[in-house]
């Protein structure tokens, strides 16, 4: 159960600091996504980038895949 807290520890604390960065950088974020979603519907799709597709599907999961990893290494550190 500590190695489960500790992992999501570890992908709330990069998730938070991956939308910090990203929305500096200018890109869509998932709750810009989502709201699009909520006030245009499928034309949300049109106002994204190609960058904001890059990071949404592809950049996005990895970080949060990262995430895990570095969940799982501090657990393994402290037992």
């Amino acid at each position: 159960m500590l190695k489960l807290y500790i992992i999501g520890l570890c992908i709330l604390i990069i998730a938070i600091l991956a939308n910090a960065i990203v929305i500096r950088m200018g890109l869509k974020s998932w709750y810009d996504f989502i709201d699009l979603l909520n006030d245009l519907g499928k034309g949300a799709f049109a106002k994204l980038s190609a960058f904001d597709y890059l990071w949404l599907f592809v950049g996005y999961p990895l970080v949060l895949g990262g995430g895990y990893y570095v969940g799982v290494k501090i657990y393994e550190l402290i037992f």
